[in-house]
């Protein structure tokens, strides 16, 4: 029998940062806001939390599925929305979206993708949802359309890039994108659009709030934007209750708590942090996800137990596309399942409609 290569995230993490071709290319990936602080303290506060194995019971046949937003997945592991995958390999957004594909799985399409949203969807068999940064009303009117014409399941609106994020590394290496490689979608769009939309060569966002033509979104407006298509809408990037509530006060489908991978701001709570209260506040009303420090399958299964219907995994994807492009996505996200299988057994689930909170011990130090 041969030697495995990689039986963990951390093992494509780090073939990825070997095969990554500048250390300017990984830290774009890697990097975060200012001192990095809430992007260590998403992996960590996960640490903090413990598991409580119960045994003796029946745990055969165990079902991993879930829907969201009606539409059924294969485990609750879903891949994020990530700017700059072609960078990491010739098929970048194609590959990725084939391998959740093959693991049964969701993927977000980035604004700022390599490939269309049209030339995603040809190769895409797993759901599909658009995630929409606005940057002008009437680009995103056309987005939005071609992403229900193609057959996305939903809008994902990214609400926590209010400007361009401070990635201290990417300003070191006076990183500078290959915008050849990120406006796919842009690319039928009438001249007088493509001048406004905006650039941002530092950031996975493909947009500038201070350049002319921009018309901002604000709660009040979630109505227009809703009005243009009627896929569901999701709110990624939310952090606190108060914001949680709003989005169901605004009719919100969906909502995803989420720090931005600490991409954006630092010194905030993790994203594990604040799950749990607002999930409380809000109930059944909205469907919740999570995203943020996501590296085992137990973060996966201890989100599900403090009210997340499923997780996005970020950055991993890209380790899984370096590793092996498409087959390279599939095997992290089969890694995750794996994982996340062991936990659910072990806890004594067959299934995760089972899980509870009373699975995972939290910190008094939370202060919920």
């Amino acid at each position: 029998m041969g030697r495995v290569e990689v039986v963990s995230l951390r093992d494509l993490e780090r073939i990825s940062k070997e095969r990554t071709d500048s250390k300017g290319g990984w830290d774009f990936v890697d990097g975060a806001a200012f001192d990095e602080v809430t992007k260590r303290r998403n992996e960590s506060k996960f640490e903090e939390l413990t598991i409580n194995p119960r045994f003796l019971a029946d745990v055969g046949d165990r079902d991993h599925s879930t829907t969201i937003l009606g539409e059924k997945i294969e485990f609750p592991v879903m891949v994020a929305p990530a700017g700059g995958q072609r960078q990491h390999h010739p098929e970048g957004e194609r590959a990725t979206a084939m391998g959740a594909g093959m693991a049964g799985t969701l993927y977000a399409l980035p604004t700022g993708s390599g490939y269309s949203i049209e030339e995603v969807a040809e190769v895409a068999t797993g759901p599909l949802w658009f995630q929409l940064y606005h940057s002008h009303d009437e680009i995103t009117e056309i987005l939005v359309k071609r992403a229900k014409s193609a057959g996305y399941k939903a809008i994902c609106l990214t609400v926590d890039v209010p400007t361009n994020g401070a990635k201290e590394k990417d300003l070191k290496h006076d990183f500078v994108r290959n915008e050849g490689l990120h406006g796919g979608s842009f690319k039928d769009l009438p001249d007088r659009l493509r001048s406004i939309r905006g650039s941002s060569s530092r950031d996975f966002a493909d947009w500038d709030p201070d350049q002319n033509g921009y018309s901002g979104l604000t709660w009040d407006r979630l109505d227009w934007l809703k009005s243009l298509t009627d896929l569901p809408l999701v709110v990624k990037g939310i952090r606190t209750v108060q914001d949680a509530l709003l989005c169901a006060e605004y009719g919100v489908d969906g909502i995803v708590v989420s720090n931005h991978g600490g991409r954006q701001i630092d010194r905030t709570l993790s994203s594990i942090e604040t799950l749990a209260p607002i999930a409380n506040a809000v109930g059944d009303r909205v469907e919740i996800y999570l995203d943020s420090g996501v590296r085992r399958g137990a973060d996966v299964f201890a989100a599900l137990a403090l009210g997340a219907r499923g997780v996005f995994v970020g950055r991993p994807l890209f380790w899984g596309l370096s590793y092996n492009g498409a087959e390279g996505v599939r095997l992290m996200l089969d890694i995750l399942r794996s994982e996340f299988d062991r936990a659910l057994s072990y806890c004594g689930f067959r299934d995760i409609s089972e899980i509870k909170p009373s699975a995972v011990n939290v910190p008094s130090s939370w202060d919920y």
